[in-house]
């Protein structure tokens, strides 16, 4: 038995997420949030698009940024994915983030 139940991303969910980030346009956690819902629907160009826009608020976001690395992967982008992928771990390392830059380099050896 899973030790945490995870809900799957409801219309309504993803509505409040859209609100979210039309009411806090500025908010870069607003947009993640609403990426991260586009991953879970699988609508990559969504979640990039959201993605993109956390990180243009805040570049140094490295957790955005694997997002957006991840949505590239998805929608067979593997030169962006690696570009950003790459720029996240450099911020990770630079924000003593280690776990999270041996994350990126899981990922990173993946792509083509």
């Amino acid at each position: 038995m899973p030790l945490l139940y995870h809900r799957p991303m409801s219309n309504a969910r993803l509505e409040q997420f859209k609100q979210m980030a039309a009411e806090f346009p500025d908010a870069p956690m607003a947009h993640f949030s609403l990426g991260k819902a586009y991953l879970e629907l699988k609508q990559y160009a969504e979640a990039a698009q959201a993605l993109e826009t956390a990180v243009r608020l805040d570049p140094q976001y490295a957790a955005a940024m694997v997002s957006l690395g991840d949505a590239y992967i998805g929608a067979g982008e593997s030169g962006k994915a690696r570009e950003v992928l790459t720029r996240a771990r450099d911020t990770a390392l630079a924000q003593s983030h280690a776990s999270l830059a041996e994350e990126i380099d899981e990922r990173l050896s993946g792509l083509d």
